[in-house]
């Protein structure tokens, strides 16, 4: 426990998953707990802060969400709070895209060398929901939300996979979203690890850099296709390394992994046309990286929810054509049509499905690689990929 200030009431903004996680461990470290909805909004509710010593944020609520405003004591995100109570060492990662693939690869490194882990954060079970033995380290993804309401949050190992723009919409510039994603190293000491990209430049904190790149020499060549993969096998070895994990488990883990769900994963077959579930992608860059992980024509489907990104490059990057829905359907078909690539509106996922079928030849691709959040039409990219693989089963029939 690294705690330094005394707890006796907290307030958690946040109902979902970390929401509950947070107070479940508050409460088994006696702290009393109020828990509070991310949409409340008049002055009444402001007066549950009355009392409290912290405010607990989930990564979901933004800061302008009228508690978050009027708190008047510090203001903690769910990972500082595990942080502070959990005694466990904490290799940490973040990037734009490839991080839970990099977290749950260092978790199978750690797996294959024989040694307990816990992967958690902003991939699976929140990090307070974590119960094991003390000296057990935890693989955390933490994401740019997370990050943003750290304090002295410090994990032995970090790992910056990538740093591209997203997340603009909730950060409002660059700058901004990359602060938030660079504070994972503040807090670092001399002996600590910074695992970053090579010729990435300083970050903050005072760990020894070590820097990896998609080139390097690794134990063992990677099971994932694309380049991005090796870029993400790359960031994993090094950080594993950096943990003692010994090479023969990594390499056997760099063979083995299987790669994380809605991410290229492959779907189905049919009639020599792979159906490809990248529901993940959710910016313009992780869509890029998919596009380029191929090398025969595409049938993409894209499209979802704003966030400010522009997709011209993705566009002049498209071998084959889109199939475009959600809210940016229109802004896609622009930046398409500039490209010169064709493009069918299709408004929906069933309807985009059907006509990517339709159109696809043995040998090419059906890619789900959206380049956009799926808040406009899904509850999340799970439910998005989920929807995917149910609509490519019925193809199958």
């Amino acid at each position: 426990m690294r705690i330094t200030i005394t707890l006796n009431r907290a307030v958690v903004l946040g109902t979902a998953r970390s929401g509950q996680a947070a107070a479940a461990l508050l409460e088994r470290n006696g702290v009393e707990v109020i828990m509070a909805g991310r949409d409340l909004g008049n002055d009444d509710d402001v007066s549950l802060l009355d009392g409290a010593d912290v405010l607990v944020k989930s990564p979901g609520v933004p800061r302008d969400n009228p508690l978050v405003a009027a708190a008047h004591i510090p203001i903690w995100s769910e990972v500082e709070l595990g942080y502070r109570l959990l005694p466990n060492p904490i290799l940490g990662v973040t990037g734009t895209n490839g991080k839970t693939t990099t977290t749950e690869w260092i978790g199978a490194m750690f797996r294959a060398a024989g040694r307990d882990v816990a992967v958690a954060g902003n991939v699976g079970n929140a990090l307070t929901g974590v119960d094991v033995p003390a000296d057990t380290w935890i693989v955390c993804e933490l994401s740019s939300f997370q990050l943003e309401d750290i304090h002295e949050f410090r994990p032995r190992i970090a790992v910056l996979v990538n740093l591209e723009p997203d997340h603009l919409d909730r950060h409002g510039s660059l700058d901004a979203y990359r602060e938030a994603k660079l504070r994972i190293f503040e807090n670092q000491l001399w002996e600590d690890t910074a695992v970053v990209p090579r010729g990435f430049g300083d970050v903050p904190g005072a760990a020894k850099p070590k820097e990896f790149t998609a080139d390097d020499e690794l134990p063992a060549e990677p099971g994932l296709p694309g380049r991005h993969n090796r870029e993400n096998a790359a960031a994993a070895t090094a950080a594993a390394r950096a943990a003692d994990i010994p090479d023969e488990a990594i390499a056997d883990a760099l063979r083995t992994f299987p790669g994380v769900p809605h991410r290229l994963e492959l779907v189905a077959e049919l009639n020599g046309v792979q159906f490809v579930n990248d529901s993940k992608a959710t910016n313009a860059a992780a869509a890029r990286r998919a596009l380029a992980a191929y090398d025969v024509p595409l049938h993409v489907i894209l499209g979802g929810s704003r966030k400010g990104e522009s997709f011209d490059q993705l566009a002049r990057e498209l071998r084959g054509r889109g199939y475009l829905i959600g809210e940016t359907a229109d802004e896609l078909a622009a930046a398409l049509g500039r490209a010169g690539v064709p493009y069918v509106v299709c408004g929906d996922l069933t309807t985009a499905v059907g006509a990517a079928a339709e159109a696809a030849r043995a040998g090419e691709v059906v890619l789900l690689s959206p380049a956009c959040a799926s808040y406009d039409q899904f509850r999340d990219f799970e439910q998005r990929g989920e929807e995917f693989r149910r609509l490519v089963q019925n193809l199958s029939g």
